[in-house]
């Protein structure tokens, strides 16, 4: 089943499972598919922590489609990664075609060695493939200390600004800081206006959606998912030209500078090609922010901007928070009760489990 149809069928939660039964349960789908140990453990990591974070479009559903993608030829089950530095403070990570999610861990682990070394640097990647939740790889960069921008790229899908038909992808970007004593900042968004997997929730529980959010195949705007043919940029029919120029800009760093297919010419994430690769580049920026400040300001910094974005005046019944503050409270409830799998999800990993013989998906 694909990724795109999972995400059309109902809701219904079957049961909780612990994140590390789940990850083991991804990792051990992707190795009996084919997939070697080592990029099936980054693929699990990255899935289980977007769903901790509640990130289920770019979560641990995606293990269904990844795992026909390396049987069917269009990922590299065992790519072997090549670094190239170019300079003081920038490289080019070959990913041979395998998952986007090692190859872009290793990324940002090559990024962090750099910027230890010049302050700020830039890794590239290239021939790679859908690498699931920027922010795993931002996240990695501050989880040892550093700043760090994850950008990347995505088959058509998105209006350009006063266009009516798709153009950009969805175009995700990513940028996360360290916080003493605290889970980092961190913003992890699409350029369109929703993702589109929001259109599905919507169509699949039969509510329409909101105005200045999609548009249906003559490119006026609709409220109802069925019809749904394009997302709008952020900022809508009117405004657009904000989030169509922050995808175009993200084009320009993970295709154009790492020269990949831009949008347009990319093969989609869903067939009806199954084997070619579909060779997505991706790019990432670390910052060492202790070249910039001393490490006591910065943190004494960090808290009190965060304090004061938290303290401002909310809506009534809302409070304000800060980004990432909503992750980290998805998370801390899914760490203690488990991980929600949605009984489509669980019906497609049982059959699965049972197509590659190995253990079904343990319930808390």
């Amino acid at each position: 089943m694909a990724e795109a149809e999972l995400s059309k069928l109902g809701h219904d939660v079957r049961g909780r499972a612990s994140a590390e039964t789940l990850s083991a349960f991804v990792e051990s789908v992707l190795r009996a598919a084919g997939t070697e140990t080592g990029h099936a453990r980054s693929v699990a990591s990255a899935l289980t922590e977007a769903s901790l974070r509640g990130v289920d479009s770019h979560g641990v559903r995606l293990a269904v489609h990844y795992a026909k993608v390396v049987r069917t030829g269009r990922i590299n089950p065992n790519p072997q990664l090549k670094v190239d530095r170019t300079g003081p403070g920038t490289a080019i990570l070959d990913a041979d075609n395998g998952f986007g999610h090692h190859a872009s861990f290793a990324a940002i682990d090559e990024g962090v060695a750099l910027a230890a070394e010049t302050g700020i640097a830039a890794v590239s990647v290239i021939n790679s493939s859908h690498f699931g939740a920027a922010g795993c790889y931002s996240l990695r960069a501050a989880a040892s200390g550093y700043v760090g921008f994850a950008f990347a790229n995505s088959d058509s899908f998105v209006l350009a600004h006063d266009s009516v038909e798709p153009f950009h992808g969805t175009n995700p970007i990513s940028f996360a800081a360290p916080v003493a004593g605290e889970r980092p900042f961190l913003l992890d968004m699409a350029t369109s206006t929703v993702p589109w997997n929001r259109v599905q929730d919507m169509m699949a529980k039969g509510l329409t959606l909101p105005n200045d959010v999609a548009v249906d195949s003559s490119g006026a705007i609709t409220r109802q998912p069925a019809e749904a043919a394009a997302l709008l940029p952020i900022g809508g029919l009117h405004f657009g030209f904000k989030g169509a120029a922050l995808a175009s800009m993200l084009e320009i760093l993970s295709a154009v500078m790492t020269g990949s297919p831009h949008c347009t010419e990319l093969l989609g994430m869903v067939g009806p090609d199954w084997s070619t690769p579909r060779r997505l580049g991706h790019f990432f920026i670390v910052i060492d922010p202790a070249r910039f400040v001393p490490r006591p300001l910065y943190d004494a910094a960090m808290a009190a901007y965060l304090a004061d974005i938290r303290a401002a005046r909310a809506r009534p019944g809302t409070s304000v928070m800060a980004p990432g503050d909503r992750e980290w409270k998805v998370e801390r409830e899914r760490s203690a009760n488990g991980i929600p799998v949605a009984e489509a999800l669980a019906i497609a990993f049982d059959n699965l489990a049972a197509e590659l013989a190995v253990p079904p998906l343990a319930y808390l």
